[in-house]
């Protein structure tokens, strides 16, 4: 995985990120920037405050446009009026709990979101690269002890893995129907539980957990023992990042769907994730919440393989360092009100290239 790639790949293209004012489309389009594309952002308003939008100022170093995905009209215009090269599609709704109370909202934002992004690629002419971006949890889960593949089935049990499911189900469509025959390449990624600063979602491990920190509160968890494939943010990014370029130059070759999560030795559980939290940051306590709970899935892995073998794309940072360098953002961020953050976000970013430098 090459670094100079990313820059070749970007340097002087119109990028547009649906989902820009959310937690991996901000570390996404700050990314860009510093690759030199022409960042063209469009989100509601950001989901939570403070968020990483406007820690970061972001709104100061791309084009943001805000309206809601499931607005094909005023969609169909940004496409129009930009015509961007490559489109990376996060914008949805990424909560478990939340898919229990807006089930509705949540198929919309998720299915007929995807529909209304793939509609305007396809119809504007100029796009060449689409990775859109679904979850690990659009996987039948049968809590088995190995990892999914690529090749595993598609469910879900609560309203937000099936939604993502079906959101893959669109892809394969427009892929197959559509795109593919006139060399516009279309690939989904599907990534495990991402860590990093500038997350302030609710029901996240590390945020509620940051939350209760600053509070001087306890951190109150459902699942203890529940494992996730917990990654720093940057991990999946740059396999998106890797994904796009790579369809830019050989869109049948990588036109698919590819797993982007951590080694085995990081799906920890939460406990742990919390302790070596507790361990960085030098304070925090634990309470187990009480009464029942909205199912959630216990075990969840992804398998790798295919990633690794056919993109090169490997893990950078261990659970460790992707728990340091998380605490390292928010502590940051609260025990320096003046600081940049955008400056402190880029000063990761570049660390992690260097990682990825030393490492290809």
């Amino acid at each position: 995985m090459s670094f100079e790639l990313f820059k070749r790949a970007y340097c002087g293209q119109t990028v547009l990120v649906t989902g820009c004012s959310g937690f991996k489309g901000s570390w996404l389009s700050v990314w860009l920037h510093t690759l030199g594309a022409r960042v063209v952002g469009y989100a509601l308003q950001p989901p939570t405050e403070p968020s990483m939008f406007r820690a970061c100022s972001l709104d100061n170093h791309i084009i943001s446009m805000e309206a809601d995905i499931c607005d094909d009209v005023a969609l169909t215009e940004v496409f129009k009026t930009y015509k961007p090269d490559i489109v990376f599609h996060l914008a949805a709704q990424p909560l478990v709990r939340y898919s229990y109370l807006q089930p509705k909202e949540t198929f919309e934002t998720n299915v007929m979101g995807t529909v209304n992004v793939l509609e305007a690629a396809r119809n504007t002419g100029t796009v060449k690269s689409i990775v859109v971006i679904t979850t690990d949890k659009c996987y039948e889960n049968r809590e088995w002890v190995y990892g999914y593949r690529e090749t595993d089935p598609i469910g879900g049990y609560d309203p937000y893995s099936a939604s993502k499911g079906c959101a893959e189900l669109v892809v394969s469509a427009f892929r197959n129907s559509f795109l593919m025959s006139r060399g516009i390449g279309l690939a989904s990624a599907r990534a495990g539980n991402v860590i990093g600063g500038g997350d302030w979602a609710v029901d996240r491990l590390l945020p509620d957990f940051v939350r209760a920190v600053v509070d001087n509160k306890p951190i109150r968890i459902r699942n203890p023992l529940a494992t996730r494939p917990w990654q720093h943010v940057l991990e999946p990014l740059s396999g998106y990042l890797l994904l796009g370029a790579l369809l830019l130059a050989e869109p049948k070759k990588y036109s698919s769907a590819w797993n982007f999560g951590p080694r085995d030795t990081d799906v920890l559980p939460v406990e742990e994730i919390l302790r070596l939290a507790i361990a960085e940051w030098g304070a925090g306590r634990v309470e187990k919440e009480a009464g029942k709970q909205p199912h959630e899935a216990t075990l969840l892995k992804l398998d790798i393989s295919k990633a690794e073998v056919y993109l090169r794309w490997h893990p950078v940072f261990s659970c460790r360092e992707a728990i340091k360098r998380t605490v390292e953002w928010y502590k940051k961020y609260y025990e320096e009100f003046s600081s940049d953050m955008f400056l402190f976000t880029v000063e990761q970013i570049r660390e992690y290239e260097h990682v990825l430098q030393l490492r290809s």
